[in-house]
């Protein structure tokens, strides 16, 4: 039984993209998977129930507490995610979980309460921390909320998985955890849908993408201050930054304080046919983050063979350091990053080099089925351990 805030619709990357790739791996290779998330006005009931993972959906609005509370919004979402448990249980003719697998603190006191009721093995996924959200200066009042939540959570969890050393790295130091307490399995992806006749690298548009939740430590505002030294070296170069988030309004009066709001483009959302037609015919992918628990995004790019700059941040760095698969450059420096974006727009044999080696790369260590198969042994590894 997995238990995540985040999926389809009312969620696509993420924690969203990779609980949906792990769950259907996992029924893949022959295990029942069940989902617990939260209603969408969008969600198809027929596809819940038809594909190998079968989906079922708490109502997060009851009892009406209002958006802007989140914490106290989120616990009554976690009170209908286990009453939803029971109707599964009677509608499947008395199904029970060897294992409930949560996501995050979103879901994590349904996710425990779950377990102790089923005697199964509490295993929670950190796909980051709020303490390294905010620099480790966590403000007082919901971020010191969630922080608490999560290290109570930290506690009660038999086991914990983390998808970069980053990741477990910050849990081992902020929560005081053993080491042996954590697995590391990376999130994956599926290359096939990704993979395109894209145009040659030699004739590839001199086009810059990103895309993401737009919010500060994503670090769009870090590539709008560079797209103004690159114009400057090549006029014809333009950005697409798609995604939407609270820190739009602030994006884009930094995009028109540096002058480049004629070449850099706000698109908002992009679906996964705009997206993928985009990334094929850019020159690059830039994830400028300050902070970044991993990179679902460079993934995506990495396996759409995208020529990659990516921050020496976090899950970032690790996930190509070593790899020849992108080029990498300091946080936060504009300066840096303008110009590893002239060094691929001007070389099309980089590009090439670097899209060569992401196909490489994605296809020797993240594809859904070795994510799934890592994941199983930390199943494992906790049952034994019960």
């Amino acid at each position: 039984m997995m238990l995540t805030w985040d999926f389809p619709p009312q969620a696509i990357g993420g924690t969203a993209a990779h609980v949906t790739g792990l769950a259907n791996a996992l029924a893949t290779a022959g295990h029942e998977v069940i989902v617990l998330t939260i209603d969408h006005p969008r969600a198809d009931r027929a596809d819940d129930a038809a594909g190998p993972v079968r989906v079922f959906r708490a109502d997060a609005d009851m009892p009406w507490i209002p958006h802007e509370r989140r914490i106290a919004r989120v616990a009554s979402a976690n009170h209908a995610l286990v009453k939803l448990a029971d109707r599964i249980e009677i509608e499947l003719d008395c199904w029970f979980p060897d294992v409930v697998h949560g996501h995050d603190w979103t879901i994590g006191w349904a996710a425990d309460t779950l377990a102790s009721k089923y005697s199964a093995p509490f295993i929670l996924t950190m796909h980051g921390t709020e303490s390294v959200r905010h620099g480790g200066n966590l403000p007082p009042g919901e971020a010191t909320d969630i922080a608490a939540i999560e290290w109570w959570l930290a506690f009660r969890a038999d086991r914990l998985i983390s998808p970069s050393r980053f990741v477990s790295d910050q849990l081992v130091e902020s929560f005081e955890l053993s080491p042996e307490q954590i697995d590391r399995v990376p999130n994956g992806i599926n290359a096939k849908e990704w993979a395109s006749e894209a145009p040659l690298m030699s004739d590839r548009e001199p086009l810059v993408l990103t895309w993401g939740r737009v919010q500060f430590e994503k670090g769009f505002q870090v590539l709008a201050r560079a797209m103004s030294t690159v114009r400057s070296r090549i006029p014809d170069a333009r950005c697409q930054i798609g995604g939407r988030g609270s820190y739009l309004p602030e994006l884009q009066t930094q995009i028109d304080v540096e002058g480049v709001s004629d070449i850099v483009e706000l698109t908002g959302f992009l679906d996964d046919d705009e997206l993928r037609n985009v990334v094929n015919r850019c020159s690059c992918v830039v994830i400028p983050s300050l902070y970044e628990p991993f990179g679902i995004v460079a993934l995506e790019a990495l396996a759409a063979g995208a020529p990659l700059i990516v921050a020496r941040t976090g899950g970032l760095a690790e996930l190509v350091s070593g790899t020849k698969a992108a080029l990498t450059f300091e946080p936060g420096n504009a300066d840096d990053l303008a110009h590893c974006i002239e060094l691929v727009l001007r070389d099309p044999d980089v590009r090439n080099e670097l899209a060569t080696n992401a196909r490489r790369l994605v296809a020797e260590d993240y594809s859904w089925a070795s994510i799934a198969e890592r994941t199983v042994a930390s199943y494992r590894r906790t049952a034994r351990c019960e």
